[in-house]
């Protein structure tokens, strides 16, 4: 039987094998990117080869939700999903009545990230084909002459890119609960960290000095959702933990490593770019 004690050193397990990733802790590529003066080759880079992850995590997203364990994961899969594809999150009944005094005086904005809600369920909400996070993208890409073609296919991506995304479909999507959970609690350890925070300080610095029509709100977005999901990745681990019969603490580890192994990659792949141009 699984006690507090096992799962307190369960915790530093963590903490020691895989919380000290430098991924998570030493990012270069967002450490640049969080103090360099951009031009605008550096912005398209970052922007395409996040499109490609972008679009290839609904792949891996749908293979988290199909090999779900039991129906309340596969619902917070499908919300995940939902979300992504454009289904804007409602909050709670009396809110709800806010929003839709709000939607009916700026329905030309549903779907902005700037003002689509960061938390709630997509369960009774309300469908917008421009709250697609891709399209989001999109948007923000046009002041800098890129468009629905620049974007979002792997034929855009670099190698770095498109391992990472496969990694993602392997590791993150996998019909083992332990590989799955392991992929899922380092992606959000490492999206919580606060990567979004680095680029967004980049972005908001090119903004202010070169493009002042860029809407960087997918950006600014993530970075509220991340906020407000750092304080339940570690409620969730406890109870996978104690709830979950075949929890394997080495196979949840092992998967963790190789996804942020996975992670690695990707950022490195935007950092020989950068490089390579003498950025």
């Amino acid at each position: 039987m699984k006690t507090n004690k096992d799962f307190r050193y369960f915790c530093e397990r963590l903490e020691d094998e895989l919380l000290q990733h430098s991924v998570i802790n030493n990012n270069e590529y967002c450490i640049w990117f969080s103090q360099a003066d951009h031009n605008e080759e550096d912005i398209k880079e970052l922007i395409i080869q996040f499109s490609v992850f972008s679009n290839q995590f609904l792949i891996a997203q749908l293979y988290k939700m199909i090999n779900a364990v039991d129906l309340e994961e596969m619902h917070a899969a499908k919300e995940i999903l939902a979300n992504e594809l454009g289904c804007i999150f409602r909050r709670s009944t009396k809110e709800g009545a806010k929003e839709r005094q709000h939607r009916e005086l700026n329905k030309e904005s549903e779907g902005d990230p700037q003002l689509v809600n960061t938390e709630g369920t997509v369960d009774g909400g309300i469908f917008r084909f421009k709250a697609a996070h891709f399209e989001w993208l999109l948007r923000l890409s046009e002041p800098l002459g890129l468009g629905f073609s620049d974007l979002g296919k792997r034929s855009h991506a670099t190698e770095e890119t498109l391992f990472y995304c496969d990694e993602l479909i392997r590791i993150y999507g996998n019909e083992d609960f332990n590989v799955s959970a392991g992929a899922s609690f380092f992606v959000e350890n490492w999206a919580a960290a606060g990567f979004w925070k680095e680029l967004v300080k980049g972005l908001i610095r090119y903004k202010n000095t070169h493009q002042p029509n860029l809407n960087i709100s997918f950006f600014t977005w993530h970075d509220k959702v991340e906020d407000q999901h750092k304080a339940h990745t570690w409620k969730e681990l406890e109870a996978i933990y104690f709830e979950q019969v075949s929890f394997n603490e080495d196979a949840f580890i092992k998967a963790g490593n190789e996804m942020l192994e996975g992670v690695k990659v990707f950022w490195d792949g935007l950092n020989k770019m950068r490089l390579a141009r003498g950025r």
